[in-house]
């Protein structure tokens, strides 16, 4: 489990870094159109230096704002323009750690509402308490094992 908590750690340092950019709006003719036309050069130009035609480029363009644009050809496009790709991904939950968590009580609560259910049919029925406390006890125990059941 250390080898897996340094990796996450590690993981989620550089994901603090991406965090910011989830602030930030794709432009609605996206990112290659918009930079071309802030910078003034024109299809023809940009074409040039990929090898392609006009017809290619507005091609690129239209692959790139329906989201159809392989990172192989944004790199290629970034690089031509004298810019870099940067590419991440950020979780919902704003960490690798809480995602974790949230996945480990996901999972924790199935467990002990599956045996509370069947100890309330035999008439042994837990408090909402002590419901809870195995809860948290079963997710700290899922999140140390990290079992691959956490992501079915």
């Amino acid at each position: 489990m250390a080898k897996k908590s340094l990796q996450v750690q590690q993981l989620n340092t550089k994901m603090l870094s991406f965090a910011i950019l989830q602030e930030v709006t794709i432009p609605p003719t996206g990112w290659i159109r918009a930079i071309r036309t802030a910078i003034g050069m024109s299809m023809r130009q940009l074409g040039k230096k990929l090898n392609v035609t006009k017809q290619g480029i507005m091609d690129i363009e239209n692959r790139e704002r329906d989201g159809s644009i392989t990172l192989k050809s944004l790199r290629e496009i970034a690089r031509v323009m004298d810019m870099q790709l940067v590419y991440g991904l950020v979780p919902n939950d704003g960490s690798l750690d809480a995602l974790i968590d949230k996945k480990a009580v996901e999972v924790a609560k199935q467990v002990v509402m599956r045996s509370a259910q069947t100890m309330t049919l035999e008439d042994q029925a837990n408090s909402t308490i002590r419901i809870e406390t195995a809860i948290r006890e079963r997710a700290e125990a899922i999140k140390s094992e990290m079992p691959k059941i956490l992501w079915d």
